[in-house]
Formats: structure tokens, C-alpha cells, sequence
């Protein structure tokens, strides 16, 4: 198969309630020079049956597509490794990751793959809406959007990580170059997925733009990113929540990491505090004897004081009260709630 511009990287498990949705978005694009690649983790339901159908020249015929379907089939290894396949699998210029419970909104592409010719882009980000599993768009658009800087200008990665990010830290927002993190040479440092860690996105992210030289957004709301029950932002059993609260301290200590290849760290230390919050607001419903052994651990990587860099003044007197005694600000917030 020769060279194409584009590669979706679509890993699947057990959504076989979500994956036709999906699919049919990528394939109602005003474009053509793509590929899918299905990721199979290892599903037990109806998911690997249905990336079959959609790979198989019968079906292409129904949708009078000619966009290349490709499957990988993998005992299940979780979305990072899924990726990881995917990316390894891509024969695209670049590539775009698409969650299989997610949509795209139709005839997009187009526009996108030509800003990133004009512009001669690494990297494109794109916006995004939130829905439901009636597949309504949810409002208000979630908080985390209030960070999102959409300047179309383009900048360097560590300028943009600076000064546009936010927190909004998702794979699936990018369009970008395939050699960025899979580079043809020997020496060159893969930037491939973490496996096994919730946040996989919030750790792979930042790595990734460290090292963009051109990278630009566009305001078009591109993916529908659905919510749905048995998010891991919302820990319910205990290993779960101490999964949780592991992998958010491993963030931590990447970042303290990867802010020693930048000049303005600023980024970097307001995410530290965004995810040593994240895990104090964990924290405050386990008994404080349970506490103690985590809120040791983050004194011991010293995030104590806190940022309070792009926070507004309700943040900022809860991040006052966790670098006066984290302990006490999640007794306050347990008698709050």
C-alpha cells in the first residue's frame, strides 16, 4: 500500500453500542486521501466482528467508500498499547487518534488537511463538544474548556504548551505528523503511549509538543467526545481510587521530569497544582488515617506551595488552604460536603 496523507488510529473495546457511529463519521468525510485503522483490544463482544464488516469489501461497496479499512487484533492491553499498535500499523503522513465511542462531525477534514498545507503545520488542533449517550450536546461545555486558547497563529510547541494548552490535555484534539514520534532513524526517541496508566493523554501530550516546531489550533468543532458512565476521573471503588491517585502522582513526577527541557516551566507547575488538587479532592473521602501515607508522598515531591497561576479567586483560596495544611483543606472540603 502505498504512502496516504492520513491515518485515524481507532482503538476498539467492547463498544459495539458506539462503533458504527464512529466509523460512519470518519467515513462522511469531504476527503479522501486516508486510512482507518482499527485497533481490536482484545474485545469480548460484538466489537471485533463489526471492525470486520467494515474491512471487508462487501461493505465498502454499501457505503461506496473507497477509504482502506485495516484491522489489528491484540489481546487486551489497554487504550495505550491499542494506540501504540496504531501508530506503529499508520503508513499516513499524519495521523489523528479517534476514542471508539467518539464521532467526528461530517465534512471537516477537508478544511483541516488544507490549513495544515497552508500553514505547512506539524500539528493541528481542532475544538471539540461534549454529548450524551442520547448524543445531545451537553451545556454548559464542561469547565475544562474555559482554558482552551484556539489562536489560529501559528507557534512553537513550548509556546503553545505555555500559553494556549490549558488542561485540556486529550490525544484525540490533534492532527499531527507521523515522524514527531515515530522517527525513521536509529536514534530517535519514540514518543509512544505510556501503557497501563489512566491519564495516558495528560502524560503523552506535553512530550509530544515539546518537540513541534510549527502548531496551530482552528475553531471548528470538529469531535464529539461523549460522556458516559464509569468515568476514571470519578473513582467509586477503592482500587480503582488508589489506581487513581497512583497514576496522578507518576503525572506529577513526569512533569517535575519534562520541565527541565523548557526555559518557561509555567505550564508544567500550573499542571502540578491542577492534578495535586485533583487528588486532595480524591482524598477527602477516605478517613484521615488513609490520607496520610498520599499527602506524604506530595510534601515529599515538594508541589507544596501550590500555583495559583490561571485560577480563579474561588481556586485560588482553596489552593491557600492546601499549602496552609493539605490535611486540613480535605477536612474542610469533607464538612462541606
Amino acid at each position: 500500500m502505498s504512502n496516504i496523507k492520513l491515518s485515524f488510529i481507532v482503538p476498539v473495546y467492547n463498544v459495539e453500542r458506539y462503533l458504527r457511529k464512529c466509523v460512519d463519521s470518519l467515513l462522511a468525510q469531504d476527503y479522501d486521501d486516508y486510512e482507518i485503522i482499527l485497533v481490536d483490544d482484545g474485545s469480548t463482544d460484538n466489537s471485533g466482528a463489526i471492525c470486520h464488516e467494515y474491512a471487508s469489501p462487501s461493505l465498502a461497496s454499501l457505503h461506496q467508500s473507497t477509504i482502506p479499512i485495516r484491522v489489528i487484533h491484540q489481546p487486551n492491553a489497554g487504550l495505550s498499547a491499542a494506540r501504540n499498535s496504531g501508530i506503529k500499523a499508520a503508513i499516513g503522513e499524519y495521523i489523528c487518534f479517534v476514542d471508539s465511542d467518539d464521532y467526528w462531525q461530517p465534512n471537516v477534514l477537508a478544511g483541516l488537511m488544507a490549513q495544515i498545507k497552508r500553514d505547512n503545520l506539524d500539528v493541528l488542533r481542532f475544538d471539540f463538544q461534549n454529548v450524551n449517550e442520547k448524543y445531545e450536546i451537553i451545556h454548559p461545555n464542561k469547565a475544562q474548556k474555559r482554558e482552551l486558547d484556539l489562536s489560529e497563529s501559528v507557534t512553537d510547541g513550548v509556546a503553545f504548551l505555555t500559553e494556549r494548552l490549558g488542561p485540556c490535555c486529550y490525544a484525540w484534539q490533534f492532527i499531527l505528523r507521523r515522524d514527531l514520534i515515530v522517527g525513521d532513524q536509529p536514534s530517535f526517541q519514540q514518543v509512544l503511549f505510556t501503557p497501563g496508566i489512566y491519564f495516558e493523554d495528560t502524560d503523552w501530550t506535553p512530550r509530544m509538543l515539546i518537540r513541534v516546531r510549527r502548531v496551530a489550533s482552528v475553531q471548528t468543532i470538529v469531535y464529539n467526545y461523549l460522556w458516559r458512565p464509569g468515568s476514571i476521573t470519578l473513582p467509586t471503588d477503592s482500587a480503582k481510587r488508589e489506581k487513581v491517585l497512583r497514576d496522578k502522582l507518576s503525572l506529577i513526577r513526569g512533569f517535575y521530569e519534562q520541565q527541565k527541557l523548557v526555559q518557561n516551566p509555567i505550564w508544567f507547575t500550573w499542571m502540578i497544582s491542577f492534578n495535586t488538587m485533583s487528588i486532595l479532592g480524591v482524598l477527602t473521602s477516605l478517613p484521615s488515617k488513609e490520607r496520610k501515607e498520599y499527602i506524604a508522598e506530595l510534601k515529599s515531591l515538594c508541589v507544596f506551595p501550590l500555583s495559583t497561576h490561571r485560577t480563579n479567586r474561588n481556586e485560588r483560596i482553596k489552593i491557600w488552604i492546601a499549602n496552609l495544611s493539605p490535611n486540613l483543606y480535605c477536612n474542610l472540603m469533607r464538612l462541606r460536603k
